[in-house]
């Protein structure tokens, strides 16, 4: 295997945070708490990927975003 790093320029310098987002109509008011995600970017050139926080990678998402 090769060497981890972001897909689109190789560097190892990700950072990782929780959004939420909102889906349509009535899902706006009653389902944002079911629509929190993990973002993780790579600081050099700004890629990112989404993670539902609710799935069982959730804890792995650098491993992901790494190619682990």
């Amino acid at each position: 295997m090769g060497k981890k790093g972001c897909i689109k320029c190789g560097s190892s310098d990700a950072g990782q945070k929780e959004v939420a987002m909102t889906g349509t109509g009535l899902s706006k008011m009653f389902d944002i708490q079911h629509n929190r995600f993990l973002v993780v970017y790579c600081k050099k050139c700004g890629y990112s990927e989404f993670y539902n926080k609710n799935s069982s990678i959730a804890g792995n998402v650098l491993d992901f975003f790494f190619g682990g």
